[in-house]
């Protein structure tokens, strides 16, 4: 009897049809994993060209070091020459509202230069990203109002961040993660020596007037300063291809070899998440730039250019999560990844740490100016005192930890250190007599971040595997990223819509407490100090930064909190911890640490005890 049950038609086409589908999904899956595993593979082949000589891979931490001056000076001056930017055209307020775009393009961008990197090769992006800068850079030179200069923002982070990434991923490939901590500080180092010559640099230029230049000259300085750099990628390059390894890799198709330009520019589509990316950007820019748009003298918060992007971007927040957890093939942070305290509480670290950061230093620079009478050279020197003596530090750091191999407990030092230099910040907040203070503030900030700059994304890259070493330094910086646009807005909805008030209260002018508000730097240049005027603007910056450490100091105490959460294993002679991970897992759990063992131990404790006194009470009775 036959008892073979006969399908409908209809039903064993859908059938197929899904069983095609899916085999075609998996198809493009293995042609992907097989694309990513053929560029890891490579990178690993041209690392391997300098790991057995001193004299190549001294000459490749030069080439580094060449490159960090180049970015790290245009990072440090450009914040000046934003200041009188904004200030020429009548909008000094709105500094942090180019901070935040900033941050906001930068944020977006870490995923789309991780995921196509796994794809096209770090060196790739590392000339996209380069060919952004360069075209952002012209825009903001010649500018000529606030909103072309904020167009020109974009382009400028989208390559900024792309340059600098890409740079510290191939550093992560090329490096073993115990001396990863001293390759990817070499870059860094360069500012011991731009602490002391960017104030010179600037009052040269004469930022007042010549800004435009003072920005301008990066278009070619950038380029020229990576020159080296991408000259010792290429050799290594050069070196592989005659090995037999890289032969056998150079016979295998890569994806767009294997399925053309339309699919592989679909593929780059999904893997980039590129709706996700868009809702996130759009999300964050509506619900923050706002913030730092409204107020002013002139209360705007009730205007429909305030009121629409707000609610636009409240609306849009649980559109992107219910997209990224229910509709995305790829979401931007694999969730497999997210349920690990190891990486959770390195991505929140990260986002604090900018956070904290910003609402301390986005106005510090106009305050040390207009509210301690500092010069343009001392006031930039003082801004970047943190990075001088961070970056001293570095070297020395990543060498005891190339032994100690840990980096929990200097990470949770390195918080609690942050704490003591946000007190300072707050007692010496304005006034000739805070210069001493401030810059004893800075000092003890730089040693700080000596502890967990660089560390949480070695920590976080050790908790896994090489094939996403990429998307955590990315996620981490995202974060980092996320971390300054909010910080950015908190500091600037603070600073526009207190300042005006409380300026137009103690000058008791609205002409006047307008002019001090919207272009500080020529304000003083009429009101020097000593005179009323100027007195009665010092009192009123010291009353907003109040309120600013304040937040930053509550804040703070989160860092030392979720320090804790963090993973802590013993960073090997090896790229990644592959060897340690267990088939399908994708975080490095075993990594005896001391420190969650000893809260543990706590805890194990209480709860016996409490048991204990509960089976002792029927007894009592």
């Amino acid at each position: 009897m036959d008892t073979t049950v006969k399908l409908d038609p209809l039903v064993e086409s859908k059938l197929t049809t899904t069983n095609e589908s899916d085999s075609a999904q998996d198809e493009e899956k293995n042609d992907y994993a097989d694309n990513q595993s053929i560029v890891l593979k490579k990178a690993e082949l041209q690392a391997a060209q300098y790991a057995g000589s001193i004299y190549l891979t001294s000459i490749l931490l030069f080439s580094s070091f060449v490159f960090g001056f180049g970015y790290n000076l245009d990072g440090r001056i450009r914040s000046v020459y934003t200041a009188y930017a904004s200030s020429s055209y009548g909008n000094h307020s709105l500094i942090s509202t180019i901070g935040v775009i900033n941050a906001v393009i930068t944020a977006a961008s870490q995923i789309f230069y991780a995921r196509l990197s796994d794809m096209f090769g770090r060196l790739s992006l590392f000339i996209t990203g380069m060919v952004f800068y360069i075209a952002g850079t012209v825009i903001q030179s010649q500018a000529y109002d606030i909103q072309r200069y904020c167009a020109g923002a974009v382009f400028y982070n989208l390559g900024f961040m792309g340059i600098t990434l890409m740079m510290s991923i191939i550093l992560a490939d090329l490096s073993t993660l115990r001396w990863r901590l001293l390759y990817e500080c070499t870059p860094r180092t360069t500012v011991i020596i731009i602490t002391w010559i960017a104030g010179d640099i600037t009052s040269k230029i004469g930022p007042l007037t010549n800004w435009s230049w003072g920005i301008g000259m990066w278009a070619f300085i950038m380029p020229l300063s990576a020159l080296p750099f991408v000259c010792c990628i290429l050799h290594m390059k050069w070196l592989a291809s005659k090995t037999p390894e890289w032969e056998q890799l150079s016979k295998r198709k890569s994806y767009y070899q294997k399925n053309g330009i339309v699919k592989t520019s679909m593929e780059a589509f999904w893997r980039l998440d590129a709706i996700g990316l868009l809702l996130l950007t759009v999300t964050l820019g509506c619900i923050l730039v706002p913030l730092t748009l409204a107020g002013g003298v002139a209360d705007e918060w009730k205007s429909g250019k305030i009121i629409g992007p707000l609610v636009l971007g409240w609306v849009l927040l649980p559109v992107f999560i219910l997209y990224e957890a229910k509709l995305a093939r790829y979401p931007l942070a694999p969730f497999k990844l997210l349920r690990d305290r190891g990486i959770w509480s390195a991505l929140v670290l990260s986002f604090l740490i900018n956070f904290v950061f910003y609402m301390v230093f986005d106005y510090a620079y106009t305050v040390l100016v207009v509210a301690i009478n500092q010069t343009v050279k001392s006031a930039t020197r003082i801004v970047i005192l943190h990075a001088f003596v961070s970056n001293i530090g570095a070297p020395i750091f990543a060498v005891v930890v190339a032994y100690v191999r840990k980096l929990k407990g200097f990470l949770i030092l390195g918080f609690a250190i942050w704490m003591v230099a946000c007190g300072l910040f707050y007692n010496y907040r304005g006034g000739e007599y805070s210069r001493d203070g401030i810059i004893a503030a800075f000092c003890i900030w730089g040693l700080g971040t000596v502890f967990f700059s660089l560390p949480l994304i070695v920590a976080l890259q050790a908790a896994t595997s090489h094939k996403n070493l990429a998307i955590v330094a990315a996620l981490a910086s995202t974060m980092n990223s996320i971390g300054s646009a909010v910080g950015n807005s908190v500091s600037g909805a603070i600073w526009t819509q207190l300042l005006p008030s409380k300026l137009e209260s103690l000058l008791g002018n609205a002409t006047l407490a307008q002019a001090a508000y919207s272009s500080p730097f020529t304000f003083i240049k009429t009101y020097t100090w000593g005179t009323p005027e100027r007195e009665a603007v010092v009192q009123s910056y010291r009353y907003i930064q109040r309120l600013e450490t304040i937040v930053a100091l509550c804040f703070c105490s989160l860092l030392v909190v979720f320090a804790l959460f963090l993973r802590d294993p013993v960073l090997p002679d090896k790229v990644a911890q592959d060897e340690q991970l267990k088939e399908g897992e994708m975080v490095v759990t075993n990594d005896h640490d001391p420190i969650a063992n000893f809260f543990r131990g706590i805890f194990k404790r209480d709860n016996h005890h409490h048991q204990d006194s509960s089976l002792e009470k029927p007894l009592e009775k």
